[in-house]
């Protein structure tokens, strides 16, 4: 009887551990979502594939992607731990990991962010109460100064290089996965590193170029629907509408338009970190929406970017659009399904969620 108590109580420390994670990881994304909107928006219109394409202002595309989104989560994950001097050391420190490797750096942010705040927080509280009057600020801003080029300088070396490493890893096993033709399977894979923001990674630098190989051969390539496919995403945020936590049930129909309509899939990934047992449902949804395009024979003729359900219907061959769009229902009433159960079901509280909510409002207000 012991034993099955302390294992209780042991899965639930872990599942509220996953949970705090989850909501720290959302919490350094929330605030920039703005800003997310903004970089989908400018890709959306004016890239070569885009509704208005305009090749002056698709050159802001790359480094929206590459800096600024990373080098914001990073200056917000620092402010979580350590306030502004940590917002200004996470930012510092993102850079860091941004010329470290030639592809987005959002799961880097996540990590070197909040930790070179978190570094900078315990030596703050080791020279503060040393420091001569007079010299607080010289000395306050040097500690930063030093601090963040340590921090930067191991984000260049250590977390970069890790972050790449873990993306080609990922890359490496979808392309077992293809050649074993266990494509739905890749789901396992594709879904969790789109919601750590690996999906650009993934995509251009993975599935994209096996694509183009393959539909160079047969017009078509179902590797440009694995990762783009906006079902799942729909599904998860349909459930969140209707049975989520109220606290965030309100930014939902505008996370929808943003997510199917406009391609933007970035926008549903915090739902999920608030709860992570919902990459389950992702999961499911992207499982069967793979196994069904493959049953039938479904393809496109390039990546859909951004991978709106307008993008879609754009390179779907033709004559093959009802096969498609029944494809992103299914995987969409799969993840739909999926998720209403796994919220439905969820005994945990809300706190991490609130959490999330209150470090937005605080942000947002300055």
């Amino acid at each position: 009887m012991t034993n099955y108590i302390g294992s209780a109580d042991s899965h639930s420390g872990w599942r509220s551990q996953l949970q705090k994670v989850g909501g720290n990881l959302a919490g350094m994304v929330i605030p920039n979502i703005g800003a997310f909107i903004a970089w989908g928006l400018l890709t959306a219109l004016f890239i070569p594939t885009g509704w208005i394409p305009n090749e002056e202002y698709a050159k802001m595309v790359g480094p929206m992607i590459v800096n600024l989104l990373p080098i914001l989560i990073g200056l917000t994950g620092g402010r979580m731990v350590h306030g502004q001097r940590g917002a200004v050391i996470g930012a510092v420190a993102t850079v860091g990991v941004i010329c470290g490797t030639d592809i987005p750096m959002f799961l880097g942010a996540m990590i070197i962010g909040p930790a070179a705040a978190w570094v900078l927080k315990k030596i703050d509280a080791v020279l503060d109460p040393k420091v001569p009057v007079g010299f607080e600020m010289l000395i306050s801003n040097f500690s930063l100064g030093i601090t963040g080029l340590g921090m930067a300088m191991v984000g260049f070396k250590a977390i970069g290089p890790v972050v790449r490493n873990i993306s080609d890893v990922l890359g490496n096993g979808i392309q077992s996965l293809v050649d074993n033709n266990l494509l739905p399977i890749a789901s396992v894979i594709i879904e969790p590193a789109k919601v750590l923001f690996l999906n650009n990674a993934i995509n251009h630098g993975v599935l994209g170029p096996l694509g183009v190989a393959e539909a160079k051969e047969t017009g078509k390539s179902i590797l440009f629907m694995l990762e783009t496919n906006p079902g799942p995403g729909l599904g998860v945020l349909l459930a969140f509408w209707l049975v989520g936590p109220r606290v965030v049930r309100g930014s939902v129909p505008g996370a929808i338009i943003i997510h199917f309509l406009g391609g933007i899939h970035e926008i549903y990934f915090p739902y999920i970190l608030m709860k992570p047992r919902l990459i389950l449902a992702a999961i499911a949804g992207g499982a069967a929406g793979v196994a069904m395009n493959v049953a039938l024979d479904n393809g496109l003729t390039a990546t859909p970017s951004p991978g709106s359900i307008f993008a879609y219907m754009v390179v779907t061959p033709k004559g093959d659009t009802f096969k498609v769009l029944l494809a992103i229902a299914v995987s969409a009433a799969v993840a739909f399904a999926a998720a209403w159960f796994l919220l439905k079901t969820d005994s945990s509280n809300n706190d991490d969620l609130d959490a999330a909510k209150a470090r937005k409002d605080s942000l947002k207000n300055g």
